[in-house]
């Protein structure tokens, strides 16, 4: 028996036309968390960061991933709304975030960060990558509250009737990624940043994971409505998610081939 969806309302409070949703509060947490664990790193006497420099490239990463997201969104899965309306691109009252578009807005970050501040572009990755998944984590359990970007129907027992999907049961595939994306791909990225690495692997085995695990769970999520699968077997997401995967891929190992090595990123 599927269970029913847990009313949750999207509005914690508000006050007059101004509404404190739990999204954004999502978002919020995952941005301190990110801030707190980036500091934390820069304090090491070895970490070649200063606050102010970690300031800066969380600023830097904040404008890739809200620019980058909506940029995405827009040409990845609404490109035909876009020639019809360019003017859609500005209209995020509507929503709509690509978290691939987020990634190049971020890569973007951080090569302009690196280049302002002459550090090398694989270390700032390396530094910066650690800090994204607890930011996906608290996002996709936004995602699950909002009752949106729900999974395929199916008969297992831990399947939802989410109110906007329908009557069938669904896979919550938004807490599959919150699971597999945010936390376990935290740990991995933790334990591997534990010992001084080649610049670039980190940042590589963050592509190559998340691409992997994004690739694993559209399985179980619903495609979208207006594109549905291509050749009825891969998802626009599982598209987007392979060059993620071999660029990851390929980037470790060039990594371990180049003589480069990044500092450890975590205080044992």
């Amino acid at each position: 028996m599927a269970m029913q969806f847990p009313e949750i309302d999207p509005i914690i409070f508000s006050i007059g036309p101004l509404s404190v949703r739990w999204y954004g509060v999502m978002y919020l947490i995952g941005f301190t968390f990110a801030m707190w664990l980036a500091n934390r790193q820069a304090e090491k006497p070895d970490s070649g960061w200063t606050k102010e420099q970690v300031s800066d490239m969380l600023f830097y990463g904040m404008l890739g991933v809200i620019l980058g997201g909506r940029v995405g969104y827009v040409l990845f899965y609404q490109f035909g709304h876009f020639i019809d309306n360019p003017l859609y691109l500005f209209r995020i009252d509507q929503g709509g975030m690509s978290f691939h578009g987020g990634a190049l807005g971020v890569i973007a970050a951080i090569i302009i960060f690196a280049i302002r501040t002459k550090k090398s572009i694989l270390s700032v990755g390396d530094f910066v990558v650690p800090l994204v998944p607890v930011g996906l984590l608290a996002g996709r359990i936004g995602n699950f509250i909002n009752g949106e970007l729900w999974g395929r129907t199916t008969d297992v027992s831990w399947a939802f009737v989410f109110p906007t999907g329908g009557p069938l049961p669904r896979h919550p595939s938004q807490l599959y990624e919150a699971f597999f994306e945010g936390l376990v791909l935290f740990i991995i990225l933790i334990w591997f940043a534990k010992k001084p690495r080649p610049a670039g692997s980190i940042a590589g085995l963050f592509l190559l994971g998340y691409g992997a695990f994004r690739f694993c769970i559209e399985y179980f999520r619903e495609p979208d409505a207006h594109i549905g699968l291509y050749a009825g077997v891969i998802s626009q997401g599982q598209i987007l998610s392979l060059p993620m995967v071999i660029a990851g891929a390929g980037l470790m190992v060039w990594a371990y081939k180049s003589k480069s090595t990044t500092h450890s990123q975590v205080s044992n």
